[in-house]
């Protein structure tokens, strides 16, 4: 594939974006965080949506911004993944965006409609065992997707990383589909970035840290990755690391640009002025061993924030689940996100908030009424704006 030009750059993000979004429902949505947030401000349920605690949400909690991650002592837990949209926000916000999530997983997985019922009844089991305990409450049976991507985590080297990025173990970044050459500036920009010893140490995330003597950037490029963060800058960094016995390393380092969310803030909430960190501080309170890895920067006069990619750093990926393993899957990953947000509240907050969710319970089904009417009205809606948005796409490529 040939080199892509820093000035076909727009065109080629935009292009890419529109096609992934048009490959299915489910990525849609996935790919849509504006318009989420759009209908969901017009639609009669979410005038029935609980104000719940101000606290950090993720803000676009759809399956896919939930994996496994690594910690700095390199034990795996499944926890969010993708805070772009991160706002001291309502919690009632990301259980929707969940549910409306897994709900269209399962139509992707041609399941009927009695399983989305379960799966948000599941869910809100799973988010109230967090609140009432969110150190050993009981997550349910972990689903075969998240079991077999927490094994396959646990398994992996640097060489399952370099292949899987890089396309080799060898220390060069492959230009092509995903990465695409730097102008002069940005280079110039990384290197800069990369010769401060001491920042450098601070975005490595493992035992490099210590043993580090040298680091020194080997590689770079423009990384095309991502839905709804198409168009955003950012880059993938080659480092090498040299320790003081003279032995050679190499870490991998995801820089992306941050910039306004989309997710609305709470009434009142004080946000970081910077992008960058605020991220950084959702990152902390909702997903400890990312926020951990992370350190926010300044670059080309825009806020980054940098963390360096681990072999165990994947996401979750339900494009066919069964009856069974859909109600399991959202049962826990319920639970992952209502521990995220249970770690920022004290227990009688914890309780309130539990309260106000099980207040509204129907009788037919075991979820409260503003939750099962809100992901029901935005499914509708985002089926529709899917098949325009195919529509569309369609008539663009038989114009071309």
């Amino acid at each position: 594939m040939a080199k892509v030009r820093f000035s076909d750059r727009s065109t080629i993000l935009n292009a890419t974006r529109t096609l992934k979004m048009a490959r299915s429902a489910h990525a849609y949505v996935r790919g849509n965080t504006a318009k989420f947030y759009e209908w969901l401000e017009e639609s009669q349920a979410a005038r029935r949506v609980p104000a719940g605690p101000p606290i950090w949400i993720c803000g676009d909690c759809h399956v896919g911004n939930l994996g496994p991650i690594a910690n700095a002592a390199g034990r795996v837990e499944i926890q969010i993944r993708d805070l772009d949209q991160a706002v001291i926000g309502n919690p009632a916000h990301d259980l929707i965006r969940l549910g409306l999530s897994l709900a269209t997983a399962a139509r992707g997985s041609d399941l009927p409609g009695v399983t989305t019922a379960l799966m948000i009844q599941e869910m809100v089991e799973g988010y109230a065992a967090a609140m009432n305990d969110p150190t050993s409450g009981d997550p349910g049976i972990e689903p075969e997707a998240v079991r077999a991507v927490r094994r396959r985590a646990l398994g992996r080297r640097w060489r399952h990383l370099a292949r899987e990025r890089l396309d080799d173990v060898e220390p060069k970044i492959p230009l092509g589909r995903k990465f695409w050459a730097l102008s002069d500036d940005e280079r110039v920009s990384l290197t800069d970035l990369f010769s401060d010893i001491d920042l450098a140490k601070r975005i490595l995330a493992f035992d490099h840290q210590e043993e580090a003597e040298a680091i020194h950037l080997i590689d770079a490029a423009y990384w095309m990755k991502g839905c709804s963060s198409l168009g955003l800058a950012r880059y993938a960094v080659l480092v090498g690391i040299e320790d003081k016995g003279g032995r050679s390393s190499y870490a991998l380092i995801d820089l992306k640009e941050a910039t306004n969310p989309l997710a609305p803030a709470a009434p009142n909430a004080t946000l970081p002025p910077d992008n960058a960190e605020r991220v950084y501080a959702a990152a902390r309170a909702l997903s400890p061993n990312l926020g951990e890895r992370m350190i926010p920067v300044h670059m080309m006069r825009r806020s980054f924030f940098i963390r360096e990619l681990t072999p165990q750093d994947l996401k979750i990926e339900i494009d066919q689940f069964n009856e069974k393993q859909a109600a399991r899957a959202a049962r826990y990953l319920a639970f992952v996100v209502g521990r995220a947000h249970a770690r920022q509240m004290d227990q009688s907050t914890r309780e309130e908030w539990a309260d106000k969710l099980d207040r509204d319970r129907r009788s037919t089904i075991d979820a409260p009424s503003w939750l099962w009417e809100s992901v029901v009205a935005l499914a509708g809606r985002h089926e529709a704006g899917y098949l325009e948005h195919c529509r569309q796409y369609a008539l663009s490529s038989v114009v071309k």
